[in-house]
């Protein structure tokens, strides 16, 4: 097909370039893609007219300085293609590379990058850096359904300039913040003790540290106190049940002793009352960003961001709607009847979507929150073809959530006896289903505990035996979970729903917060109390709501990105003011921390050989790390270490080779957990099956050798070098026989 006279449409995505164009097309949907290169894009008519789909992967263009020097405060910026900025973007080059050769000859452009702020502004530099042009069609849309792409194709709008606004500042804000004052951190280290450790906090990020910091506070200074416990066990018909005494927890030791001693020897119990009660239980909301993931983390333990990436999948793959929304709303608009009547064609939600249909009326629970953008994440009806196990998991939960919120409410019996022991009061509880609604379409994810109690009369007496005293203690705060700490953030007005899991997993990346019930390290336990101490304005919630609120502001129009930046770069040459004055005092802070966490990281366990410690050392010339014992020249011990990432000790051994086990933590990926020993037994299936991928990956690599140099004879080699002298051979022997 020929690639002038056509409209370009530009997507965030290569999965939503083809479903746009398999959405659209009219005729036959062609992939093309130049040699040697994974950017691709597709080609189509719609009613003999050209159209070509041409993805970019993300942001392709990003902030820099504009100028040299590391100093701060800085705010001269631009905006560069990312591949530019750093090597780690230089997937991106392909993309951008496309994009601007199709850009040049497009008639028309029509922007269908996702519909938010973040999607808005990739669209928008790409249009207006690439494309050259300020002003382009809009397709609007929250799912990739083939329906909801041509209804978008066809209402097409214009760019929304106010949510461009407020995307522009909020990356001009993040960046402003996390480059001044990540390199404020950095420098007063430097310039204090000489050594380069770069140190990074944000806009967002400060105030989350801080409030995580200040949590693990509470925890570490926790002074349990004690308390007692009384219980008996209670034979009510053919059951065994545990009684406990009327207060649940006895602070007087006397108190509790005296009790005991009064029943302790009793072998019957009378009823003395009775109490019965119906608690209704409405369906759940439906699922926001939030909510979401927390849920995800709740039930299959998957990480925020991971999580994000596989709802993605999933609304790439036009089977949910778009994940990044704040809303708790289904509007009637998006056809409840369809979707649940698709949805029955799947044979595990048969019957219950059945259920939803013979209703008179389908109208779902829905929550306050409301987002301008997107709806409630809910499921197309899509089929799915193919799905990951993880995948499959968190669309079961998607599909579930949305067929329960056009539930009944359950209902559930509390049932309270009390037994009366020589004046002494013990309560058996249970609680039983009554009704249950909602619950039966949530499945797994609605199961509650049942203790169904036999009926009694006031007056009956029942057997009791082995009364028992126990002497207990309160438990600290519960840690927030990597689900429960977004629910956290966003009461508090800390980031977005698009941005509040990418924090999180920088908190990790940076080494300043580990394990799946979240605990600050004491590197991040200082850098919140020097921030705290000497710069309050970093670490403040209130400051960082109130830009949040500003950008909002830009999106209904009520302000305006100019004014929100002067408002910024004002704050932010007040706080470095503030911090050079002080620049001394921070350095020396966070040098001793950074020292003391890299003595504690350092130290990975014992060393069984000799009794010495393991520790991590850095080869200087190669800046290779082995695992040895500080008494290496005469023991000998040492094993291989990763050459990247962040590497913890677990404080335990390894089952089988009784090597200490670490833990690994790359950059954006999921840390993973290993043993020293490279040879452990523990890893012979990994070692096993990795030679085996190899010898696969060596054949197919000699295949494509053999193609890429053989002779017209049908000989094939695996170098140009061989097939040269072959073809000298053949040659003087065809003259042989000539």
């Amino acid at each position: 097909m020929a690639t002038s006279n056509y409209t370009l449409i530009v997507t965030e995505k290569p999965s939503a370039a083809k479903s746009i164009a398999d959405a659209l097309a009219t005729g036959k949907v062609e992939k093309k893609q130049e040699d040697n290169s994974r950017a691709v894009w597709y080609e189509f008519t719609i009613n003999k007219k050209k159209f070509i789909t041409v993805p970019a992967v993300g942001h392709l263009f990003t902030l820099k300085q504009s100028d040299k020097g590391w100093n701060y405060p800085t705010f001269n910026v631009e905006w560069i293609p990312s591949f530019k900025a750093s090597r780690f973007a230089s997937f991106s080059e392909p993309y951008f590379k496309n994009l601007e050769k199709f850009s040049k000859d497009a008639k028309d452009v029509i922007i269908a990058t996702d519909y938010d702020d973040e999607g808005e502004v990739i669209g928008y530099n790409i249009l207006r850096f690439l494309c050259k042009k300020e002003n382009a069609k809009r397709m609007k849309f929250s799912t990739m359904t083939k329906t909801e792409l041509t209804e978008s194709f066809k209402n097409m709008e214009k760019l929304n300039k106010n949510l461009i606004e407020a995307g522009l500042a909020r990356h001009y804000l993040d960046w402003y913040w996390g480059i001044n004052l990540t390199r404020a951190l950095t420098l007063s280290i430097k310039n204090h003790a000489k050594r380069f450790r770069i140190l990074s906090t944000g806009r967002v990020q400060g105030p989350t540290l801080h409030m995580l910091a200040k949590h693990e506070k509470k925890i570490k200074a926790f002074k349990p106190k004690p308390f007692w416990l009384i219980e008996t066990d209670v034979k009510l018909g053919k059951n065994k049940i545990r009684a406990s005494y009327v207060k649940d927890k006895v602070w007087d030791k006397k108190e509790a002793e005296k009790v005991f001693s009064e029943v302790k020897k009793l072998n019957k119990a009378v009823v003395k009352d009775i109490k019965k009660k119906v608690l209704t239980q409405q369906p759940p909301k439906p699922f926001n960003t939030t909510s979401f993931l927390a849920d995800v983390y709740r039930y299959f333990g998957y990480s925020p961001q991971q999580g994000l990436n596989i709802a993605e999948s999933l609304y790439q793959g036009g089977l949910i709607s778009y994940p990044r929304t704040a809303s708790e709303k289904l509007p009637a608009d998006i056809n409840y009847k369809k979707i649940i009547s698709d949805i029955s064609k799947q044979d595990k939600y048969t019957k219950d979507a059945h259920s939803l249909l013979t209703k008179k009326e389908l109208k779902p629970v829905e929550g306050a929150r409301i987002d301008a953008a997107h709806p409630a994440i809910y499921p197309t009806g899509e089929i799915p073809k193919k799905l990951s196990a993880q995948q499959q998991k968190v669309y079961d939960l998607v599909v579930r959530r949305f067929l329960s919120c056009f539930g009944d409410p359950a209902k559930r019996e509390s049932h309270r006896i009390t037994l009366d022991m020589k004046g002494n009061l013990f309560l058996v509880n249970g609680i039983k289903t009554v009704e249950a609604g909602w619950t039966k379409l949530y499945g797994k994810y609605s199961a509650r505990e049942e203790i169904v109690l036999p009926e009694v009369s006031i007056g009956d007496k029942f057997d009791v035996n082995n009364q028992e005293i126990l002497e207990k203690e309160t438990s600290p705060p519960a840690r927030f979970s990597q689900g429960s700490v977004l629910k956290e953030m966003e009461q508090r007005g800390l980031g977005t729903k698009a941005t509040r899991s990418g924090i999180l997993q920088v908190l990790y990346n940076r080494g300043y917060l580990i394990g799946k019930s979240i605990e600050v390290t004491e590197l991040g336990m200082q850098l919140a109390d020097v921030l705290e101490k000497n710069i309050s304005d970093v670490i403040s919630e209130k400051l960082t709501r109130h830009f949040e609120e500003e950008c909002e502001s830009i999106e209904v129009g009520k302000s305006n990105k100019e004014k929100v930046l002067a408002e910024a770069e004002k704050e932010l040459k007040r706080i470095s003011t503030s911090f050079k004055k002080k620049e001394a005092k921070i350095g020396a802070d966070l040098t001793k921390a950074v020292i003391a966490t890299q003595d504690k990281q350092s130290i990975l366990g014992k060393c069984d050989k000799c009794g010495g410690t393991l520790k991590v050392f850095k080869l200087w010339r190669t800046g290779k790390r082995f695992a040895g014992c500080t008494g290496y020249k005469k023991c000998g011990t040492g094993f291989p270490l990763p050459r990247e990432g962040v590497i913890m000790s677990l404080d335990k051994k390894c089952e089988s080779c009784k090597t200490p086990m670490i833990q690994v933590h790359y950059a954006g990926r999921r840390p993973f957990r290993m043993c020293l020993d490279p040879l452990c037994e523990t890893k012979k299936d990994w070692l096993d099956k990795n030679k085996l991928k190899k010898a696969k990956e060596d054949s197919i690599k000699a295949k494509k050798l053999a193609e890429k140099f053989a002779c017209d004879c049908g000989k094939k080699f695996t170098s140009k070098r061989a097939l040269t002298l072959h073809k000298k051979t053949h040659t003087e022997k065809e003259k042989i026989k000539a």
